[in-house]
């Protein structure tokens, strides 16, 4: 089974091949690929894996996705 994580867009370099962005997970931020969400804007979701955006979701179900992972324990909003 895999995971992907919601994150929230920070800011995107449609300059670089591939398109990359800077992309927040409870306030840490990590570099991800936007190749494959094309028309990703900043202040979108984005669903994570390993590194790449699969697709763009709304917030609603961003904040049910982060929800029901710090339920499960899986996800901690505190920065380490």
């Amino acid at each position: 089974m895999c995971l992907a994580v919601p994150g929230k867009v920070l800011s995107i370099n449609r300059a670089t091949e591939p398109i990359m962005g800077t992309v927040s997970f409870a306030g840490v931020q990590k570099e991800i690929c936007l190749e494959w969400v094309p028309e990703v804007q900043v202040g979108n979701y984005v669903l994570v894996h390993v590194g790449f955006a699969l697709n763009t979701i709304d917030d609603q179900e961003a904040e049910e996705t982060l929800r029901l992972l710090r339920e499960m324990g899986e996800f901690d909003d505190e920065v380490r």
